[in-house]
């Protein structure tokens, strides 16, 4: 009887151990240059260059209301990896980057570790940033 007690312990024990591998970490994004308070702050979370500021190659994303000059915004539960972070100020509160008819932001946007180039915007290798354990990470618009 305690064998077999052991076995189904040791069986639980092997299934749960990768789970517990699994480190969940915790993004803090520091948006900088916030210009007022209107509105919110979207941050779209990258894990891939395959569909990097496309909205179906969104691996996660959250949204705050905006704080002039810093705003803050914590991205939970996100393993550890490579990521890319594209943020941008939703001044009106459509949910909706607007652009001009040539494509261009008329909100403010920025990236991880990168800025919007004279003709588009950056990679996701330019952008993007290892995560192995709770961090901040500064975005400026």
């Amino acid at each position: 009887m305690h064998s077999k007690f052991m076995r189904k312990y040791i069986f639980l024990l092997s299934f749960l151990l990768p789970l517990s591998l699994l480190a969940q970490n915790e993004l803090i994004v520091e948006v900088q240059g916030v210009q007022s308070s209107m509105g919110n702050i979207n941050v779209a979370v990258y894990n891939k260059a395959d569909g990097f500021l496309k909205f179906e190659g969104v691996y996660k994303s959250d949204s705050t209301k905006a704080v002039a000059g810093k705003t803050k915004i914590r991205i939970e539960n996100l393993p550890s990896g490579e990521y890319a972070l594209a943020v941008f100020h939703d001044e009106n509160g459509n949910n909706i980057l607007d652009t001009n008819w040539l494509g261009i932001p008329k909100e403010p946007v920025g990236f991880s570790n990168s800025r919007m180039k004279t003709f588009g915007p950056p990679s996701f290798h330019e952008c993007s940033f290892s995560l192995s354990s709770n961090r901040a990470v500064e975005v400026s618009l």
